[in-house]
């Protein structure tokens, strides 16, 4: 079997590892070792926290629905429930956009979700 000499790979290796490093305090920056490590760790945090953004941005969006859809008296799932009945196919995101910057517009998004919910109301009435 021939020869494998690893000096430049293991060289080139190393480096890369040191180089995902820097920053880090103390010796997980400029030791190999502990470089590897805490380079692990890392890229297993970045990994779980690329999910739990989704998540994190998906509550921020429900809470500031449900600050607009209070202000113009509605609960938040009262919101959603006449705005999905009003045939309005505008997405979490795009309503919490909405309730920041135009809340002119949100409260006629929200009007018109209070006369879905009232129609509703008044058929199972009958």
């Amino acid at each position: 079997m021939p020869r494998v000499k690893r000096a430049v790979h293991a060289r080139k290796k190393r480096a890369k590892v040191l180089e995902q490093a820097k920053g880090y305090y103390g010796r997980k920056k400029s030791s190999y070792r502990f470089a590897k490590e805490q380079v692990e760790h890392s890229l297993v945090y970045a990994y779980r926290d690329r999910k739990a953004r989704k998540r994190t941005f998906r509550s921020l969006w429900i809470v500031r629905i449900n600050a607009a859809a209070r202000a113009n008296g509605l609960s938040y799932n009262r919101f959603m429930d006449g705005v999905k009945r009003a045939g309005i196919t505008l997405d979490r995101k795009s309503l919490a956009d909405i309730a920041v910057s135009d809340p002119q517009a949100f409260t006629a998004l929200a009007e018109r979700a209070k006369a879905a919910l009232g129609a509703d109301d008044a058929s199972k009435a009958a």
